[in-house]
């Protein structure tokens, strides 16, 4: 009947006759299942956590503005998480984006190899074989932009890995001056697509902070999703 303290919904794809998408809601702090809403309408939630949501102080999603919007209308000054896996994939999109435009212009050899290889791009940097290091230098030095999105890539993904170790030792103040200096390295690179990336990042830092305070995230329930 009540919802407990910590909270965390994301969508998946069902079928149900109220449509394509339903809403998983589970137990921020366990993973278990809670609830399955009939579908991911911003609505639906409100008025489901408006009912059940008396309780409820921190709100774990995806980067969704349709949830953001129907949890604070709902819940009395709720502390919402951003999911960590999708703060990562906007800027990953972001280098897709330009991977993508560079392999146009290739011939058709390397295009293909690009496109078969694209994981080159997004793996790790020091987890890169050496034979990968070669192939990901190669294409690098081939294209300015392809090097400025993927340097930029792993400055975020350094930031990120920095701020979880930061905030065991209550260096929150560090984390945000570090993320002001990757917006700034962002606007200096001239990249649209990494702009737009660390655009959505600042609109969402509130929250992207939050999952290094609170330390929750939706991984057990986007495994959930995932079997269904």
């Amino acid at each position: 009947e009540q919802l407990p303290r910590v909270i965390a919904v994301d969508e998946y794809k069902g079928d149900t006759s109220a449509g394509k998408y339903q809403l998983l809601v589970a137990d921020g702090a366990t993973g278990r299942p809670v609830d399955i809403l009939p579908d991911r309408k911003k609505e639906t939630l409100k008025q489901y956590l408006q009912q059940k949501g008396g309780q409820v102080e921190v709100v774990v999603m995806d980067m969704s503005a349709p949830f953001h919007q129907a949890a604070r209308r709902a819940l009395n000054r709720p502390i919402i998480v951003a999911d960590r896996f999708h703060v990562h994939r906007h800027v990953y999109w972001a280098l897709e984006r330009v991977r993508r435009r560079v392999q146009h212009t290739l011939s058709s050899y390397h295009r293909k190899r690009c496109k078969r290889l694209k994981h080159v791009f997004t793996k790790k940097a020091e987890d890169l074989t050496a034979q990968q290091v070669k192939i990901r230098d190669q294409y690098l030095a081939g294209s300015e932009e392809l090097r400025t999105a993927y340097e930029l890539k792993e400055a975020f993904r350094a930031w990120f890995e920095r701020s979880k170790r930061r905030m065991t030792t209550g260096q929150a103040g560090a984390i945000r001056e570090d993320l002001y200096a990757f917006y700034r390295q962002v606007e200096a690179s001239g990249c649209p697509d990494m702009a737009q990336a660390a655009a959505t990042v600042r609109r969402w830092q509130t929250e992207i902070l939050n999952s290094f305070t609170f330390d929750y995230h939706n991984g057990t329930v986007e495994g959930l999703n995932n079997q269904t």
